[in-house]
């Protein structure tokens, strides 16, 4: 096994990986409960839920998430041997719920998503997409990092309510802010504070397993809190209750699986629904947002693991990329929407992981959590997402690595790395580097200086902002 993934050879032990692994799947363990709750309540153009029928299928979707994550995961560990967890991508999916199941039947939409990954997997068999992340400049895949790294970190403080969006958002100055009132209210987002103090605490004094015991030492105290307390599911009515799952032992432990979503998908009938331009625009779009997101969510874990080459490419990067574009295909087929790569898997490198086994980890409990479901809804993401910030402020250490006297860099770097978590899009925050590097190249006359393939991405990057006017144009 050290020798298969390479653990000695990159200064990891298998207790590591193991510990990388199981901290990554917590850390993305609330997929299992959120993608239902985006997928399972849109209705299709005939007025179905995901699954069939006139009612919400909530667990055959939780089932169908699990089970084509945990596959792919570790398909991810055995062929790319990267320390990289995959699930079904959160944006896509809502995308999928709310703008293109409306047009079409949930097969006709699950059709399309396969499609979209099989065209990714040809772009990267023809080597076209392994062409283009070598084509991006170094310092830009380094602001790449740093943006995601702020991203997880406000993706944790959201989740975990100590930053909210304020409602009335547009009669006010600002977007979001501390707590639901200015102010924090309610014991589950103390506990959030708790687990942080924890997990920043344990780090510091360089514990082996620090992001692994402050998850189960917060979940713990969650626990108790809400026995005490019994503060609820949070949401509109109770802003002060838990962010997704409420922290109590389950009546069950184990569960009876459905797997009803799996193969429920038409290839091509979307064409006829929507029209051929409609269907193309429609794939073009999951194709970029998939395309880009991987790109610098590879990186971005590559570089905290230590394992970039001098290129800023991490080792075996055309398996990732092809395991990457299966996992769109498999998340089609599987009914759950496109799966892709998670950022969350930082989580596990920064307790150790540097190998695929810690995917292999991730991926066996994803399996598991079919049956244990009940269970994994235990933990809070109170409870997880401390961890995303502390290691948010790791990936945010890379920024000494941007030249940033260097206005020709120090811009896209700066628009790449603010737009991420400003636009709550890895996507977003790699468009705009690209389309501001290259046009300070040409307003500076250095238009020799631009990767071939840069003009290619600028044209796509411009349709990608314009999609809907585009769509509203030519349809």
């Amino acid at each position: 096994m050290d020798k298969f993934f390479k653990i000695t050879e990159r200064g990891s032990t298998v207790g590591r990986e193991v510990r990388g692994g199981v901290v990554t799947f917590f850390t993305m363990a609330y997929i299992i409960v959120l993608n239902p709750l985006i997928l399972g309540f849109a209705k299709d153009v005939d007025g179905k839920f995901l699954g069939g029928g006139s009612a919400p299928n909530l667990a055959m979707i939780a089932a169908g998430t699990a089970l084509v994550a945990g596959v792919m995961t570790i398909l991810m560990g055995v062929v790319a041997n990267f320390p990289l967890a995959l699930a079904t991508g959160l944006g896509l999916n809502a995308f999928v719920a709310f703008s293109i199941a409306t047009q079409m039947t949930w097969a006709d939409a699950m059709g399309l998503i396969v499609l979209e990954g099989i065209v990714i997997l040809v772009l990267v068999l023809t080597g076209f997409r392994e062409a283009v992340f070598h084509a991006v400049p170094a310092q830009l895949k380094v602001a790449i990092s740093v943006g995601i790294g702020l991203f997880i970190a406000l993706i944790g403080f959201v989740d975990a309510g100590f930053v909210r969006r304020i409602p009335d958002a547009a009669n006010t100055t600002v977007p979001v802010q501390l707590g639901p009132s200015g102010s924090l209210q309610g014991w589950p987002v103390l506990v959030f504070c708790f687990g942080l103090a924890l997990v920043i605490s344990l780090w510091v004094l360089r514990v082996k397993g620090a992001i692994l015991i402050s998850i189960i030492v917060t979940t713990v105290v969650a626990m108790i809190v809400e026995a005490i307390g019994s503060f609820g599911a949070g949401g509109a009515k109770n802003p002060t209750g838990w962010g997704l799952t409420v922290p109590k032992f389950p009546d069950k432990i184990f569960d009876t699986p459905d797997f009803g979503t799996l193969g429920e998908f038409n290839l091509f009938d979307s064409f006829a629904s929507v029209g051929a331009v409609a269907a193309i625009l429609l794939i073009f779009t999951l194709m970029l947002a998939d395309f880009f997101d991987t790109m610098g969510t590879m990186t971005a874990i590559g570089a905290e693991a230590g394992l970039l080459d001098a290129d800023g490419a991490p080792p075996n990067t055309r398996s990732i990329l092809v395991v990457d574009s299966l996992a769109a295909v498999a998340g089609g087929a599987g009914g759950v929407s496109s799966n892709t790569s998670y950022i969350e898997s930082a989580s596990g490198v920064g307790e150790g992981a540097r190998t695929g086994l810690a995917s292999v980890v991730t991926g066996v409990l994803f399996l598991f959590a079919i049956f244990l479901a009940p269970l994994v809804a235990v933990i809070p993401s109170e409870a997880a997402v401390p961890a995303l910030v502390l290691v948010g402020f790791l990936m945010m250490q890379q920024v000494k690595g941007i030249s940033w006297d260097d206005l020709e860099i120090a811009i896209p770097a700066f628009l790449t790395i603010v737009l991420m978590p400003f636009t709550y899009s890895i996507t977003v925050g790699i468009g705009a580097g690209f389309l501001s590097y290259v046009l300070i190249k040409v307003v500076k006359g250095k238009t020799g200086a631009i990767h071939p393939l840069l003009w290619v991405i600028s044209v796509l990057f411009i349709a990608y902002f314009a999609i809907n006017p585009l769509t509203d144009l030519l349809t």
